[in-house]
C-alpha cells in the first residue's frame, strides 16, 4: 500500500515537472513569436489559464490549449502587459539615472523607485493569475490587483519570496532558464494565487450570507462588496470586480 502512494506521488510529481518544463519552453517560444514585447503578456495569459485549469484537475493538451489561448487573448493580454511593461521601463531608468548621483535628493528618489518597484513586483504577480480566473473591465484588472496586494500583504510577502528566489536560481544556475525558470515561476505562483483568491470567494460569500440574513422580513437591499474584494466568473478565464 505505502509502495503503491510512493509509486504515484512520485509519478504525479515527475508528471508536474515535465508538464512545468513544456510550459516553459512554450512560454519562450510564443514570447519570441511576439517579438518578445508584444508575446510576453499573451503567453503569460495563456500560461496562466493553463496552470488555473491544471490545479482545477482539468486535463487538456498542453500544445492546442495554449496555442488557442495564446491567440484569443492576444489583444486583451497586450493591452494589460504593455502600461505595465512601459512603468516597469521607467521606473529602472529612473533607478540607474537616481542611483548613479550622489546628492541626497537623488538617493531619497533612487529609494522611492525602489519601493515602487517591489510594489509593482508584488501586483504583477497577482495580475495574469486574476485574469485567468476572474472577468472584469480591462481598466479594473490592475487596480484590483494592487488594492489585492495591499490588503492581503502576507500573500503578496510570499509570491515577492518565490520571484526573488525564482531570480536568483536563474542567475546562479543559467541552465534553469530555458527549462524551468518561467514555468516554474508560473506554476507556483498561478497555485498559490489560485487559492488566495478561492479563500477571499468564500470570505465574499460568508459576508454577504451575513448581511442577506439581516434583511428585515419583507424588505430588500444591496449587497456591498467590500473593496478589493473579487467576484468569480464561471469560466476559466475572468478578473476580480472590486
Amino acid at each position: 500500500m505505502l509502495a503503491g502512494n510512493f509509486s504515484a506521488r512520485a509519478y504525479s510529481f515527475f508528471d508536474t515537472l515535465l508538464w512545468i518544463a513544456c510550459l516553459n519552453l512554450l512560454w519562450i517560444l510564443f514570447t519570441l513569436l511576439g517579438l518578445g514585447v508584444l508575446g510576453a503578456g499573451p503567453a503569460t495569459a495563456a500560461a496562466q489559464i493553463l496552470v488555473r485549469r491544471r490545479a482545477s484537475g482539468e486535463a487538456a493538451p498542453l500544445l492546442k490549449s495554449f496555442t488557442r489561448e495564446y491567440f484569443a487573448n492576444f489583444v486583451r493580454a497586450n493591452a494589460l502587459a504593455l502600461p505595465v511593461m512601459a512603468v516597469a521601463v521607467a521606473l529602472a531608468l529612473n533607478w540607474n539615472y537616481s542611483s548613479g548621483a550622489g546628492d541626497l535628493m537623488s538617493q531619497l528618489i533612487a529609494a522611492g523607485t525602489f519601493v515602487a518597484a517591489i510594489f509593482l513586483a508584488g501586483v504583477v504577480c497577482y495580475l495574469f493569475p486574476m485574469y485567468a480566473r476572474y472577468e472584469l473591465p480591462l481598466g479594473q484588472y490592475l487596480m484590483t490587483s494592487s488594492r489585492f496586494a495591499v490588503r492581503h500583504l502576507a500573500g503578496t510577502v510570499i509570491l515577492l519570496f518565490i520571484t526573488a528566489a525564482a531570480v536568483y536560481a536563474s542567475r546562479a544556475l543559467p541552465g534553469l532558464i530555458p527549462f524551468f525558470s518561467v514555468g516554474a515561476w508560473l506554476y507556483v505562483t498561478g497555485w498559490l494565487c489560485d487559492r488566495f483568491f478561492a479563500a477571499n470567494d468564500e470570505s465574499v460569500a460568508a459576508t454577504a450570507a451575513l448581511q442577506d440574513a439581516d434583511v428585515p422580513a419583507g424588505g430588500s437591499t444591496a449587497v456591498v462588496r467590500p473593496s478589493g474584494t473579487a467576484a468569480a466568473r464561471p469560466a476559466q478565464q475572468g478578473a476580480p470586480v472590486g
